[in-house]
């Protein structure tokens, strides 16, 4: 047995971290910390023919532009950069659907800072079997498929969770990355604090006859945003949130009548549109962790924070977060620190705590004062984003927190 993940699993040892969720932020935290020499065992619910599976399905992620540093940091990036499209204009309109934009707008081009484009869209099914593929040759980490937590305990200064096959893993440090109800959560006892919106997020793709030009589409309605976001070839990803109870009509429809409902919000700028891929939904709410930490046990992702997509940046933090651990981890033990430790465990939660709390308040703000038909606000909001539009070092400012290029960044993202 040359994979020495494996060979500390089967003596009945440990790994040095425990991970639990396979999504994204998961196998993203697994591959920076086996890259800083950490064993890692990654516990998945879903087995990898599932994660695995051909076909697009609509369903993007907005990557900022320090979030593909990091890809590029744990060699992820190399293998999808060719399937992912850059995002070099964003344009912020106000109105309703039928009625077209307000005049009033936002307009940020990547031309306007040097590092290049703000971002990149790329589609789920790609970022997923990359991560699959990337783990499954990295030595350090194993990664059990199909399996599922039952329960978790602390005990002489090793936490251990114990699976629903009988197995059961210990570590040094458990790390939640299983979404916005996590179990490892609530088995620390961590409580959460949150709301919902009444709204729905709708999101598909659609094929157009013209092309996109690399430019991003935020059109502010009384619903809920419009997100048109481009991906490779002359496709848009479309993430559209709206009321629960339109939500429900519009999941109701054929795809005939669904193309009927979004033309007069999606506009005739890219000529006609057609259906690609499936429809999903998903309800949109505030839930914030109210703690990071508790006792070996670490929060990363949703299972912190979950947040609006009016800014697209739910991944972007959860990447976030992946950089600050692994960092925070890499120099404790470089120190020869135990990485489970509350002191070791406080700095992470103090680099991302206030960075994540911000970025919530923010979103429940901006969809509060968006999502409405209120004729002041509707004036006010326009002027504001006139201001901001006119003004050179407000836009530069709103175009570098779109790259993902303010705040302290975790070196992965340095580049």
């Amino acid at each position: 047995m040359d994979n020495p993940a494996w060979t500390r699993i089967l003596q009945g040892m440990d790994s040095d971290i425990i991970i639990v969720g396979g999504g994204l932020n998961g196998p993203a935290l697994a591959l920076a910390a086996a890259q800083a020499g950490f064993t890692v065992t990654i516990i998945d619910q879903l087995p990898v023919d599932k994660r695995k599976k051909v076909g697009f399905d609509g369903r993007s992620y907005a990557l900022a532009l320090a979030s593909t540093r990091l890809l590029n940091g744990i060699g992820i990036w190399e293998v999808i950069a060719d399937d992912a499209q850059p995002m070099l204009e964003i344009k912020v309109t106000d109105g309703r659907a039928g009625e077209g934009p307000s005049p009033w707008m936002m307009h940020f081009d990547h031309a306007e800072i040097e590092e290049g484009p703000m971002g990149y869209m790329v589609e789920d099914g790609h970022l997923r079997r990359a991560f699959l593929d990337a783990m499954k040759v990295d030595k350090r980490i194993i990664h059990l498929a199909g399996e599922t937590v039952l329960d978790q305990a602390v005990d002489d200064g090793r936490v251990s969770v114990t699976l629903a096959s009988g197995k059961v893993v210990s570590g040094a440090l458990l790390v939640g990355s299983d979404g916005r109800q996590s179990g490892t959560a609530a088995r620390a006892g961590i409580e959460r604090t949150g709301w919902g919106y009444g709204q729905t997020a709708v999101v598909c793709a659609v094929a157009h006859e013209k092309p996109h030009g690399g430019i991003a589409h935020q059109f502010f309605m009384p619903g809920g945003p419009l997100a048109i976001l481009p991906l490779t070839g002359n496709r848009c990803s479309i993430v559209w949130s709206e009321t629960d109870a339109r939500a429900a009509e519009l999941t109701a429809m054929n795809d005939t009548d669904f193309l009927d409902a979004l033309r007069p919000a999606f506009g005739s700028f890219l000529g006609e549109i057609s259906l690609t891929g499936a429809r999903f939904t998903y309800p949109l709410g505030l839930t914030l962790a109210n703690s990071f930490i508790a006792n070996r046990v670490a929060l990363i992702g949703d299972a912190a924070h979950g947040v609006h997509p009016i800014a697209g940046q739910g991944l972007n933090a959860g990447l976030r977060d992946v950089g600050a651990l692994a960092e925070v981890l890499s120099e404790a033990h470089g120190r020869g620190e135990d990485i489970g430790t509350a002191a070791v465990l406080r700095r992470y939660q103090q680099w991302r705590r206030f960075d994540t709390t911000t970025l919530a308040i923010a979103t429940d703000t901006f969809n509060r004062l968006f999502s409405n038909d209120n004729p002041l606000l509707r004036v006010a909001r326009d002027v504001g984003m006139g201001l901001v539009n006119a003004t050179p070092g407000l836009r530069r400012g709103f175009i570098r927190e779109a790259a993902g290029l303010t705040g302290d960044l975790p070196k992965l993202m340095r580049g």
